[in-house]
């Protein structure tokens, strides 16, 4: 049988002996696609809209449980929307926190070594919550799961490319709505006039330099400390706003001209709620795909500022 080495035991098969290390990382990845297949051929589990829909009939509600990342969390919310409109019962969304986080060759995250911690959750959660199709949202303790979203995760599902909004409907056989508004919230229009952005170390396009901003007058930056001290060294007139949590975040993004940002979590806020946005495409990972109006992508630098120029005029 195989069994998981814990990160020490990998880190010294690794160091020790190549081969069985090499040995280690196919079983690994052969026991993750077998373990997706256990997963999708288990008749108990709620892998199709016929089964979720018998189950909440007989049960009277669904729970469902996702760890993050933040992003991650947003883009799974299109499948519940429509597990709530198949069902017709309460939806009851639990996080769980303090899953390992993997930085695939970077170095820092927000979080640090974990996807979801309890005040991520806590700013997360008073975005989730007034949505109309989450009848209640927890933190996970020891509550009873129906439908584990991570299971994305277990191998079946590439990630590096895609769309990550359709990683849940791969699970649950649930086809979301991706075209249109899967999040409300009031704008905040002090920032009509407003250019928002975001910009996380992870997933840049390293072709692309923001030095032509400089043009524009009124742009704000959402993000950490360290991402607007980054910015900042090319556009030094951008002023950070800090947010107390996503909510405020969604209301601000709402309320913008148009938000610009790479694929983190602030790009899918602006993606939730189908505003003006431009996203900067990594070409390292493209698993991020604007879909419905106001939304533009891009590569290159031309095409960046052409953009911006012509939101801007709007």
């Amino acid at each position: 049988m195989f069994k998981k080495k814990n990160l020490v035991a990998r880190l010294w098969l690794k160091h020790t002996d190549r081969i069985k290390y090499k040995q280690y990382k196919w079983e690994l990845a052969n026991h993750k696609h077998v373990e997706f297949a256990n997963f999708i051929s288990n008749a108990e589990k709620l892998t199709t809209p016929g089964k979720i829909i018998e189950y909440a009939k007989k049960n009277g509600r669904i729970r469902l449980c996702h760890s993050g990342n933040a992003g991650d969390v947003i883009y799974a919310l299109p499948t519940i929307r429509q597990i709530k409109a198949l069902t017709n019962v309460p939806v009851e969304l639990y996080l769980r926190l303090g899953q390992p986080l993997k930085l695939s060759g970077y170095n820092t995250h927000p979080l640090g070594n974990v996807m979801l911690n309890e005040k991520m959750a806590d700013m997360l959660m008073a975005l989730l919550r007034p949505q109309p199709y989450i009848d209640l949202c927890e933190i996970l303790t020891d509550q009873t799961i129906d439908i584990d979203l991570d299971y994305f995760r277990s191998g079946g599902v590439p990630l590096d490319k895609g769309n990550i909004a359709r990683w849940c409907s791969y699970l649950t056989g649930v086809n979301p709505i991706l075209w249109t508004p899967w999040v409300t919230v009031e704008p905040n229009k002090f920032y009509a006039d407003t250019i928002v952005m975001a910009r996380s170390e992870r997933y840049r396009n390293f072709t692309v330099n923001y030095k032509f901003l400089n043009d524009y007058q009124n742009i704000v930056f959402i993000g950490v400390e360290s991402e607007y001290k980054d910015i900042k060294k090319t556009i030094p007139h951008i002023k950070w706003v800090q947010v107390s949590n996503f909510l405020e975040m969604a209301q601000i993004i709402a309320g913008s001209k148009f938000f610009i940002g790479n694929q983190s979590f602030p790009f899918s806020i602006a993606e939730s709620l189908k505003v003006p946005r431009i996203l900067e495409t990594s070409f390292e990972v493209i698993n991020v795909i604007p879909e419905g109006e106001n939304g533009y992508d891009f590569f290159f630098q031309e095409h960046l500022e052409s953009i911006v120029e012509m939101l801007d005029k709007k």
